[in-house]
């Protein structure tokens, strides 16, 4: 049997946007999937929309198992990740934003390279399809992983963290072309960090700490993930994965506020 899988959620005030994340779920070639979603909308609930309600009901119908949950106050996104890992019981979770479509076999993807690698994490970057003309050789450069995944020390402002670049527009979807990558011929990539659709070993998100450095941001922050990526990645190591298979519904970002950053406002340092 293939493991379980956690899909950790958390949503503020997208009922259109999560309706698609949630149908791309629907569509997953990995059967053992537990959504588990976490809604911080002030003045209903996402699931009162009848196209986010279609498709809880739709996931429901076909085995998969859906918890929803109102996690409310609003103390930023550092604690509204921490909370959804302290739901997690699987020994995999996959946080996905609720702006993310995903092709039907991605988590299965993901979740081979894992078991594969034993590496704290996968990530596959969101693709930005309104780029599909605006190409960018500058920016697509990629350093594949020849030899297994190894832990790797990254700190803002280095060289290695040039390579977060690779996941503006649409650089990723250029590159898998250009090479004419599969699923079939998938590769691993270093990377500096990948944003909304990561899957992390459980135990291994826990043993950094995962987002408990929460309590040390004001609520209006951002760059959460960053921080728990670099803390996982020292330890157990993190790749990016391509073909990506996610693509981002390009919406305006839900926290307008960012001028405090994880990673800078804590200093971090592996």
């Amino acid at each position: 049997m293939q493991p379980h899988v956690d899909v950790l959620i958390p949503t503020y005030r997208r009922p259109a946007a999560l309706a698609v994340t949630l149908a791309g779920l629907c569509s997953q070639t990995l059967p053992s999937l537990h959504i588990v979603l976490s809604d911080q909308t002030e003045d209903n609930d996402a699931w009162s929309y009848p196209e986010v309600m279609a498709l809880v009901r739709i996931l429901k119908a076909h085995g998969r198992e859906v918890t929803l949950l109102k996690h409310q106050p609003r103390l930023g996104l550092a604690e509204h990740r921490q909370f959804l890992l302290s739901q997690a019981a699987a020994r995999y979770a996959l946080f996905l934003d609720d702006d993310i479509f995903l092709e039907p076999d991605a988590v299965a993807r993901m979740l081979a390279t894992i078991e594969g690698e034993r590496c704290g994490f996968v990530g596959c970057a969101p693709i930005g399809l309104s780029f599909l003309d605006d190409e960018r050789p500058h920016q697509q450069k990629i350093e594949f992983w020849e030899g297994p995944v190894e832990p790797e020390r990254i700190h803002p402002g280095s060289a290695a963290w040039e390579r977060h670049h690779l996941h503006s527009a649409a650089n990723i979807w250029h590159v898998q072309r250009r090479l004419g990558l599969t699923a079939e011929t998938q590769r691993t990539y270093r990377l500096a960090w990948v944003g909304g659709c990561v899957l992390f070993d459980v135990k291994k998100l826990r043993d950094a700490g995962g987002f408990d450095f929460w309590t040390e941001l004001p609520p209006s922050h951002c760059g959460e993930d960053v921080l728990a990526e670099l803390r996982v990645m020292a330890r157990y190591g993190g790749c990016g994965l391509i073909p990506s298979g996610s693509y981002h519904l390009e919406l305006p970002t839900t926290v307008p506020d960012r001028e405090v950053n994880a990673p800078e406002a804590l200093e971090w340092q592996a």
